[in-house]
């Protein structure tokens, strides 16, 4: 009787191992997911700053071109001026060419501000950079964890169990009888071949 009170008490210490470590193993895929997220967001992040300084670039090269066409609207004004002999329409060009070289001025300052803002995009990009390859090593480095701590835990639930007729300790195949035993959950059923207390997986 004592000796039966004996195993009773390790069958409850392994039910409990095996509600326990199953609980831990649905957390691995959940765990997992939260993996995956945090290097989703890190790439969406990175993309977005790579993607401002493409579009910083365009501006300033559309500024760069609108530069250039008021320079040769005021070349062509210019030469148009010194061929006038009216002195109104010397004027007229003259407000023109002043009208443009503003617009120019104020072009120009646009085009300074978006290279102040393209140097700090490229210092967020690096920075950003230094992120997102420090996060994947992080994440990789967990994932690979939670794989090898998903086989810990498959390899103790198959140490406390059998599963389709074998015993998940020692890998043999157990009787019919002992099976049926085990199925029933009636008494106490060790392993013909290791000794171990056996449990029903199924």
């Amino acid at each position: 009787m004592h000796s039966d009170l004996e195993q009773l008490l390790i069958l409850q210490d392994r039910e409990q191992k095996i509600r326990q470590i199953g609980i831990e193993i649905e957390t691995v895929p959940l765990r997992r997911k939260s993996l995956e997220a945090q290097l989703a967001a890190s790439r969406a992040s990175l993309e977005a700053l790579k993607h401002r300084t493409r579009q910083v670039e365009m501006d300033r090269k559309k500024l760069e071109l609108d530069v250039g066409t008021r320079t040769e609207t005021i070349s062509r004004l210019k030469t148009q001026q010194y061929q006038t002999r009216k002195n109104d329409e010397f004027q007229a060009i003259g407000h023109e060419i002043e009208r443009y070289e503003n617009e120019i001025r104020k072009i120009e300052d646009e085009e300074l501000e978006l290279m102040v803002l393209a140097d700090k995009i490229k210092a967020d990009l690096g920075d950003e950079e230094k992120k997102a390859a420090a996060a994947k090593d992080s994440i990789a480095r967990q994932t690979i964890d939670l794989d090898e701590k998903s086989k810990a835990l498959d390899s103790q639930l198959q140490g406390l169990a059998i599963e389709h007729g074998v015993c998940t300790g020692c890998h043999m195949k157990v009787t019919t009888a002992t099976a049926a035993q085990v199925r029933a959950g009636k008494e106490i059923v060790s392993c013909e071949n290791c000794g171990r207390i056996l449990y029903d997986a199924a």
